[in-house]
């Protein structure tokens, strides 16, 4: 006999069960209507891509990148092959991290840009990083992104994305959401600002943690990140990057601004807002909530502009977001403000031979009326029949005996208060009908 194992969601994963579920749909089906009504469309690619799309996206020398991608050989290699000192080349495959780099490589591959106006496109789904996980942070975790592609980069765009986006906080009901905002300028200005803050930092190396340390060389703009306490007085007297901002870059930034006031969009400015990948450029915001936190951040993006070029396409311009789902829905949870979702409108307590086919005809008009129905297979006594009811939460009992037939009318009972009445098929329908529109 094989040893009995008892298998686990392995860690960092977890299920997704009822009722929370369909909280997670409401959230989701939430998102499209709000994007929807902004002209985003949806767009699904696969959870694996080749390994270099993110390496070359998102940085080689990201964490990301460097630690947390979940990598592996197709065709995966068997034993025999591990053990040998040469094997045949292989592609190298990723979990996708993000979904940035697999809409931009979407957008390519299918000569996107020929298509009329602006890409706006928008995603949801599952994606993969191998880090520690926290409260709200998962191994597998679920995003809700936006991307808007084309040959503008009007200040504009980026405002009514970061509308879109604080419209679906509004309505999905989130607490105490604050907005930061900063430029981290082109490539041009950036490249400058850089040298001169790996230059400053370089000078404090001693006070500093090896993170830190190390990403003076890989990625200085990662430092101003930090959250250890010991650094922050001294990243607050670094070179602060909206100084360095070219002409172009400034006055960008400066319409923002405006385009924010006009759309009555409140924010902070944070100097140290960088965005953890290397492909932003300009526009970078930030999104944190109540009930997480020290890491209270639900959202992230900002304009990526050359991203598409950096991967063999046409010059374009691009901005976009990620919204952690599992962070946002939690927030919403911890606040308590749920909404009342859509449950069991009506369970069927049918009793007797002669009742079963009316149950089964009622159901299905119930059914096809929009009305979430339980239909017990099997007879049940009328005093089990209305507890379980009760347990599965359903509004109404609808009582169908051997009166009920003889009759051809229905017993109506609303379980919150216990008042029922007598109804007819047909006044039945409308009453039902009517309550689910409510």
């Amino acid at each position: 006999m094989p040893e009995k194992k008892e298998y686990r969601a392995i860690k960092g994963t977890r299920d997704i069960l009822p009722p929370d579920s369909a909280l997670w749909n409401w959230f989701e089906h939430t998102a499209r209507e709000v994007f929807e009504t902004f002209g985003f469309r949806d767009i699904r690619t696969p959870i694996f891509e080749e390994a270099s799309l993110f390496a070359r996206s998102i940085g080689e020398e990201t964490d990301v990148v460097s630690k947390e991608m979940y990598t592996f050989f197709d065709p995966p290699l068997n034993l025999a092959e591990m053990q040998k000192a040469t094997t045949e080349p292989r592609d190298q495959i990723s979990l996708r991290p993000e979904g940035t780099a697999s809409v931009v490589r979407a957008y390519i591959e299918h000569n996107m840009q020929a298509l009329p106006g602006n890409q706006k496109l928008y995603y949801m789904g599952p994606m993969f990083r191998r880090e520690r996980p926290q409260k709200g942070r998962y191994r597998q975790f679920y995003q809700i992104g936006a991307e808007v592609l084309g040959q503008s980069d009007a200040p504009a765009i980026d405002a009514e994305v970061i509308e879109m986006l604080l419209v679906f906080f509004r309505r999905v009901r989130l607490k105490n959401i604050k907005l930061q905002v900063n430029s981290i300028g082109c490539k041009d200005c950036r490249g400058k600002y850089v040298e001169l803050l790996r230059a400053e930092l370089l000078k404090v190396k001693d006070q500093l943690k090896a993170d830190s340390q190390r990403r003076i060389e890989t990625n200085p703009l990662r430092v101003l990140d930090s959250k250890i306490p010991e650094e922050q007085s001294i990243i607050e007297r670094l070179p602060r990057i909206s100084d360095h901002l070219c002409e172009a870059c400034r006055a960008h930034f400066a319409a923002l601004r405006v385009e924010l006031k006009l759309r009555g969009v409140e924010y902070e400015e944070n100097w140290r807002l960088v965005r953890g990948l290397d492909y932003y450029t300009r526009t970078t915001f930030e999104v944190t909530a109540s009930g997480l936190g020290s890491q209270n951040a639900v959202c992230g993006g900002g304009r990526y502009d050359g991203l598409v070029e950096l991967l063999g396409g046409p010059p374009t311009k691009g901005i976009g977001f990620a919204i952690g789902s599992d962070r946002a829905i939690l927030s919403i949870q911890e606040a308590g403000d749920l909404p009342d979702l859509p449950g069991l409108a009506v369970f069927i307590a049918w009793m007797g031979e002669k009742s079963y086919v009316p149950a089964l005809r009622i159901a299905k008009k119930l059914r096809d009326a929009g009305l979430a129905v339980e239909l017990p297979p099997e007879e049940l006594k009328f005093k089990k029949s209305l507890g379980l009811a009760d347990k599965l939460g359903a509004r109404y009992a609808l009582i169908i005996g051997d009166d009920e037939v003889a009759s051809g009318t229905f017993t109506l009972k609303r379980l919150k208060d216990a008042e029922q009445r007598k109804m007819i098929e047909n006044d039945l329908l409308e009453y039902l009908e009517s309550e689910r529109r409510k």
